[in-house]
């Protein structure tokens, strides 16, 4: 606290002329009394030693001193609770107060400055800036920062998640960014990384040893418990927190994506290079560039991969969506090819389908022509079930149809009428109607029902009642029974006279 000369007298002149307490200066001036205790020090009086006041927690202090020492991270709570129990009997808030004072103190450690040489190494880690919703989905924007270690340049690419295919994405657009790549990449214990760590005994990814190899870069992971050794990547993301993401607005992670490469091309590389104050991070990077390594002719394939099963819909799930594929390949195991614009389908090395790649949830992605195309194989199977049904109950149904067709009648339509006639009237009601107007020449389904009516009314039948039945049980076709056996339970009265029908 800061004082100014007029409450300094006032200090010294109640001390020294009215010779009051340090307290009671304090307490009549509206001030701390280590205030007083300064004014007074720098006047050349030594501070005045307080005798503190007896404690209720002081005879438990041997107790928690040598506790302490044993155990130096054991909380304040457990070690109230074990104070209790030996008969403590005051409050936490003070006892906490206590033990924060008497809790041994950890030497900080000091760290020496990492120097790095140009093209020698950079640093990449995963930065976490919340969740974009497309449509039902919600998913993970996720930052994937590579910073050259020596001139700070970074590498800034958004996506929706973390998984390794992503990962790889954004080696392979950092390395094309630069023109190149150093010789060491420096990580954390990432798990797109470091499988496995057992002292120094590590187990990379596999998919990143391919990575390594296809570059020619050494993958180093930062040692156990070392967070300083990755300090250049931890500080670009809180940097591009601050400086880029806060209060940025943006439509499409496209766009977003172009405005960090903006960013990074401007104005974080206008920015003072910290390895060389008269140099900008872009002025460093350009003298940096030509010790790093050459890229390879062709870049590395990262396509997601992976094998699916169509089921009996033609349709296959990937990534929380479905795409449409042909209606002859359900029931199969294919492959998607993906990467971030296009979802390939395969079977074997055939290309089946294509389709734009959807990040929603729960989507439906098709191409018209695998739906038409489905419809159209359902209507013909429909249609040629029909036209056999019909020929297993009539051997004149093929003729009938023949005419109808040379006649302009639709296929489709007559094999739907007659049909239903078979399903009202019966087979050999059908069969009779269908001979009836063959001999009439009047192929029609309109002939072949007004021969059907006009039969029913001669037999003073009832008009016929249609019944719903499942297809499966619509195409059975029932062997007729011969009525005459049953006569007998007549007498000798025929059976055309009792209307029954021989069906």
């Amino acid at each position: 606290m800061t004082i100014n000369k007029e409450t300094e007298a006032k200090i010294l002149r109640y001390h020294f002329v009215e010779q009051w307490r340090v307290g009671t200066i304090a307490t009549q001036l509206g001030i701390h009394h280590s205030v007083v205790d300064r004014v007074l020090s720098q006047a050349g009086l030594p501070k005045v030693e307080r005798s503190p006041r007896p404690s209720i927690i002081d005879p438990y202090l041997p107790f928690i001193v040598d506790t302490l020492r044993e155990f130096p991270t054991l909380t304040a709570v457990r070690l109230y609770e074990m104070a209790q129990q030996r008969g403590y009997p005051g409050g936490s808030s003070q006892f906490r107060q206590r033990i924060s004072q008497l809790r041994p103190r950890q030497q900080p450690e000091a760290y020496l400055r990492l120097k790095t040489l140009p093209g020698e190494q950079a640093q990449v880690d995963w930065g976490h800036f919340g969740y974009v919703e497309i449509g039902t989905a919600k998913r993970p924007l996720m930052a994937f920062v590579m910073v050259l270690s020596w001139s700070r340049q970074i590498f800034l690419q958004f996506y929706l998640n973390a998984q390794m295919e992503n990962f790889l994405r954004g080696h392979v657009a950092a390395f094309e960014a630069w023109k190149g790549l150093p010789k060491v990449l420096l990580y954390d214990n990432l798990k797109s990384a470091v499988l496995e760590r057992q002292g120094d005994a590590i187990r990379f990814h596999p998919t990143l040893l391919e990575l390594s190899a296809h570059y020619r870069f050494e993958p180093r992971p930062v040692a156990v418990a070392r967070g300083n050794e990755k300090g250049r990547v931890e500080r670009a993301i809180r940097y591009i927190r601050d400086n880029f993401f806060a209060g940025r607005h943006w439509q499409t992670l496209d766009e977003l994506n172009t405005q960090a490469d903006e960013w990074c091309q401007g104005v974080s590389a206008n920015r003072p290079c910290p390895e060389n104050k008269e140099l900008s991070v872009r002025d460093a990077f350009l003298q940096e560039q030509p010790g790093l390594l050459e890229l390879p002719d062709n870049p590395f394939d990262t396509r997601e991969r992976m094998e699916v099963r169509a089921g009996k819909t033609p349709y296959i799930r990937f990534d929380l969506n479905d795409y449409s594929i042909p209606h002859q390949q359900v029931q199969k195991t294919l492959s998607v090819h993906a990467d971030l614009e296009t979802v390939r389908i395969m079977n074997g090395i055939e290309g089946i389908a294509e389709h734009p790649r959807c990040f929603g949830k729960g989507e439906q992605v098709e191409q018209e022509i695998h739906v038409n195309a489905l419809w159209l194989a359902k209507t013909h199977a429909k249609l040629h079930r029909g036209q056999d049904r019909l020929s297993q109950a009539s051997e004149h149904i093929p003729d009938l149809l023949q005419q109808s067709i040379e006649r302009g009648h639709i296929l489709k339509t007559t094999v739907r009428l007659l049909n239903e006639y078979l399903d009202y009237y019966g087979r050999n009601e059908l069969n009779a109607a269908v001979e009836e107007a063959l001999k009439q020449q009047s192929p029609y389904p309109q002939a072949v029902q007004q021969i059907l009516e006009r039969r029913r009314e001669e037999k003073h039948c009832p008009p016929p009642l249609a019944v719903a039945l499942p297809d499966k049980v619509k195409h059975l076709q029932v062997k007729t029974i011969n009525m005459a056996d049953y006569d007998q339970l007549y007498g000798d009265e025929p059976t055309e006279k009792r209307g029954v029908d021989h069906e």
